[in-house]
């Protein structure tokens, strides 16, 4: 074969199986969002945490927030539930950011699957 062909070959798989991880890595970043509390289902976004924040700073004792369902959830500790949801972000975020770390550093497809 053609050495700039079997270049071309190793490199066109090298791009496909980065962009595989890359697709893995955000799907279990989006699944370490996932936050459960309250029998309900939340995904710890900045739009949450931004909501929070708010709320709290408004000195409310209780609050009513929607789920990932769009039901009406009475959150008894707000300040409690903030920290909760914050620490998911910042596990899942950091975690992401090390798996996609070690996709840049990684140049070969051995190295990638090896991840």
């Amino acid at each position: 074969m053609d050495e700039r062909l079997e270049k071309a070959l190793e490199f066109s798989n090298f791009l496909e199986t980065q962009n595989n991880q890359k697709r893995i890595f955000l799907k279990q970043y989006k699944d370490n969002l996932i936050h459960y509390a309250y029998g309900h289902k939340f995904t710890a976004s900045t739009q949450l945490i931004n909501l929070l924040s708010v709320l709290i700073e408004t000195d409310q004792e209780q609050i009513v927030i929607l789920d990932d369902n769009e039901t009406p959830v009475t959150i008894d500790n707000p300040e409690e539930f903030m920290r909760d949801v914050v620490g998911v972000y910042l596990f899942a975020s950091r975690k992401y950011a090390k798996d996609y770390d070690d996709i840049k550093k990684n140049r070969s497809v051995e190295g990638l699957i090896n991840i």
